[in-house]
């Protein structure tokens, strides 16, 4: 009897892996699973997949055996060695035209090499960003698919079906490029992710420290934001973080130690901003401000030795300071996502991908950790111009930012006055000011670079990419250092 009835196999049952499963299941395919610890696989048909059509295996091969052809196997599995070593261990049962899926956090460079390397085998690859979490994986992620093109079509039907949906039925996932372009899409995510966490980090600490808010009062002002311009899933989940009380019923969050992990994809989008020169400064200050958590013990005894303002400021009229802040934030959201799509334009050009810039943000509107309503102005401004330079043109952007900058300015002010750190807000600050300033001091880092290291500077009065040197000393010769630009 033919043994081949199963749609996709899956490899890997920790959290994302069992939810993507069974919401597999639920949309009617038929899933084979495998996982390197073989108990876990009994144990998940026992419990959360009981009375599902979920077919367990034991080994890769046996696995392989029940997919139908051509055979698409998603793996689940750590990024890095692991998924490379899995990948080895799945390709002597597979055959030419066969599907492997990465649907890990994959680093989109060993995507890159991994397609080709495939390819070179026929097999067809995708690397996939998968995003939402546990809940997400259950009932709708966004997914971020890139590799082959040829693979798509096989597993168009099932990530469609699996997927998050917009309020019109649209689903939140659609193919994104070639190579690593679906790995480097959800990395970018990540880091506005990061970005937009930090954010509200410093929104909480600046209201906390200026006006002395409860968790209670910061649970009523988190739901009230969620109902207009910053409704989102971080600002619904901030709002229910605030009003969850421990056993003695004071506010859990008031006792979690203030040290923050990462898993490193926002790193990886601060190292690609540097690697391609682009200004991505707000995710670079959210990664740095984890890691300066990070660092407790240092804190408290630097607490010891170094002063900040004697005196809290007060804050005459509480509701407007609040709105302050709130506008604030919403302006450096804008920043931050223009930041990251700058580094998806700039990638889309470094590694020759065709990027649909409206798409990705429908791909980030639902099911994703940074889903917000916010979103679809994003998709609207690419819709109305593809060849969009940057958002911060865009009409909608241009006129929040023009309307709510003097708010903004204000907050930063007051939190400078009475000691609160806002790297994110006042670096988002930084980066406006310094986007729409149409002559910055570079003139004069040019004439010292060109003095030290006779590196050469362009003039304003002359065509661009003529070089000049200038004897600046009256010692030094004619001689230049060739130069590049980052």
């Amino acid at each position: 009897m033919d043994k081949a009835t199963c749609d996709i196999g899956l490899i890997g049952l920790a959290v994302m892996g069992q939810n993507l499963v069974l919401n597999m299941n639920d949309h009617g395919y038929k899933v084979a699973v495998f996982n390197r610890t073989v108990s876990k696989v009994d144990e998940f048909l026992n419990d959360e997949a009981k009375g599902t059509q979920i077919v367990g295996a034991h080994s890769i091969e046996e696995l392989v055996a029940q997919l139908k052809t051509p055979r698409r196997v998603m793996l689940m599995v750590k990024a890095g060695d692991v998924t490379d070593q899995t990948i080895d261990h799945v390709l002597p049962y597979l055959e030419k035209g066969d599907i492997l899926i990465d649907g890990g956090n994959s680093l989109f460079t060993d995507t890159n090499r991994r397609t080709k390397a495939l390819a070179d085998k026929g097999i067809l690859f995708i690397g996939t960003g998968v995003s939402g979490g546990e809940e997400g994986a259950r009932f709708g992620p966004s997914i971020m698919p890139g590799g082959s093109p040829e693979a798509w079509p096989h597993v168009k039907e099932i990530f469609q079906a699996i997927s998050a949906k917009v309020e019109d039925g649209t689903p939140c996932c659609d193919w994104v490029g070639e190579n690593g372009a679906g790995h480097y899409v959800k990395m970018v995510h990540n880091g506005i992710e990061y970005g937009d966490i930090q954010l509200i980090c410093e929104a909480y600490q600046l209201l906390k420290d200026g006006l002395g808010l409860s968790a209670d009062e910061f649970a009523k002002i988190f739901t009230e934001w969620n109902k207009g311009e910053l409704d989102s899933y971080l600002i619904e989940i901030s709002a229910t973080i605030f009003g969850k009380k421990d056993d003695d019923g004071t506010p859990i969050v008031d006792k979690i130690l203030d040290t923050a992990g990462q898993k490193g994809t926002g790193k990886w989008t601060a190292i690609s901003a540097l690697d391609l020169g682009m200004p991505v400064t707000l995710i670079g200050e959210s990664v740095f401000a984890r890691c300066l958590s990070a660092l407790k013990d240092e804190r408290v005894q630097a607490s010891k030795f170094l002063e900040g303002p004697k005196k809290a400021l007060t804050v005459s009229e509480k509701e407007a300071f609040i709105e302050d802040v709130r506008r604030a934030l919403y302006c450096s959201k804008m920043i931050s996502y223009a930041q990251g799509y700058m580094l998806l334009r700039e990638a889309a050009k470094s590694e020759g991908w065709n990027l649909n810039m409206g798409g990705i943000a429908l791909m980030w509107r639902g099911g994703c950790i940074i889903r917000s309503a916010f979103l679809g102005n994003i998709k609207a401004a690419y819709d109305k111009n593809p060849k969009l330079l940057n958002l911060l043109m865009d009409d909608f952007f241009s006129s929040a930012l023009n309307k709510y900058q003097a708010n903004w300015r204000k907050a930063i002010i007051h939190a400078i006055e009475i000691g609160v750190p806002m790297p994110a807000f006042s670096t988002a600050l930084s980066f406006y000011d310094g986007y729409r300033t149409a002559r910055l001091p570079a003139n004069l880092l040019q004439a010292q670079r060109d003095f030290f290291g006779a590196h050469t500077y362009e003039r304003i009065d002359k065509p661009r990419g003529e070089f000049f040197h200038t004897n600046w000393t009256g010692r030094g010769g004619r001689v230049s250092s060739s130069t590049y630009n980052a």
